[in-house]
């Protein structure tokens, strides 16, 4: 009786904090700029970058499979995507902390998955993610160094020393886990188990595939008139300064990185065009999904709470 008030307890206050943060973040979006863009592209290049957005959320689900034989759990396929991608979802929305850590325990532990388990997943999940980063951004910085050091004002040799230190990082992640499968790294007190060797590959296959989606949806939607790996590198920039500066959503961060690396490439309203749809395709669409879904499997999980304290 206890833990079934404290987890519905869990629901109201996870849901509140939810929606205060979800009260300021619409109050930060043009609206009518949003309407406005959509009207003025295309159906055809609207459906072709939601297309690759459903692409990129399966791809990101994919790093929780990957963890399901990672972790040791035995959830079915159809739950572990859901979890994953009502956790994405808020988790590009709301930040890290709410929607990739506060969610997947919620729908995990609902699921009968035990707290270190879900630990594991989210700590695979995450080095899935940064590893495909850091493989990109090497590659980026290797072979197209030129416009970032324009922007940076430095040397094109420094920063392809960095795409080398980036790339060797990958290599030497995954040869740990060959050389070292099972061992347990322990970084500022959080703890990771490598994983084989052949999950490895497919946290960075998965990661970079994901990556390399969403860059494609920004690169539909200016038109396919700026080079791929220029709309990449913006990209990656933008996401390591979200990153780092904790905005929900990222607001804010992309846009600068975009106006900066990609000022002399399209006009401004372009790029303003191009990523208000981006958000209102990759961002707000799946969130209000993600709302639904997660409001009515709490709604089931309660009901049936109900009907058995019942009995």
């Amino acid at each position: 009786m206890l833990r079934r008030r404290l987890a519905k307890a869990f629901t109201f206050v996870l849901l509140a904090v939810v929606a205060v943060a979800l009260f300021r973040y619409a109050g930060s979006v043009d609206w009518p700029s949003v309407g406005e863009a959509l009207k003025g592209y295309p159906a055809t290049q609207l459906w072709l970058a939601a297309g690759l957005a459903v692409a990129s959320y399966l791809l990101y689900c994919g790093y929780d499979l990957a963890a399901r034989r990672y972790a040791g759990h035995a959830l079915s396929t159809p739950r572990v995507l859901t979890a994953a991608f009502v956790s994405y979802a808020f988790n590009l929305n709301l930040g890290a902390l709410i929607g990739g850590v506060g969610f997947r325990f919620r729908m995990y532990l609902r699921a009968g998955i035990g707290a270190g388990v879900i630990t594991r997943i989210v700590a695979f999940s995450i080095v899935a993610n940064w590893l495909g980063y850091v493989a990109l951004a090497g590659l980026l910085l290797v072979l197209a160094p030129e416009p970032l050091a324009g922007v940076a004002s430095l040397r094109a040799w420094y920063l392809s020393a960095a795409g080398v230190a980036a790339l060797a990082l990958v290599v030497a992640y995954l040869l740990a886990c060959a050389g070292l499968r099972g061992r347990v790294l322990r970084i500022r007190g959080h703890e990771y188990r490598l994983p084989s060797p052949t999950l490895a590959l497919l946290q960075l296959a998965l990661s970079s595939l994901n990556w390399l989606t969403i860059a494609t949806i920004l690169f539909v939607l200016l038109g396919r008139e700026i080079a791929y790996p220029v709309v990449l590198g913006a990209l990656l920039a933008g996401a390591v300064f979200a990153a780092l500066v904790h905005i929900p959503a990222g607001l804010g961060a992309l846009e600068a990185a975009f106006f900066t690396l990609l000022g002399n490439h399209a006009e401004q309203p372009q790029l303003i065009a191009a990523l208000l749809v981006y958000r209102a395709i990759y961002y707000i669409a799946p969130l209000l999904l993600a709302i639904l879904t997660y409001l009515g499997l709490e709604t089931r999980g309660l009901q049936r709470g109900g009907r058995s304290g019942g009995d």
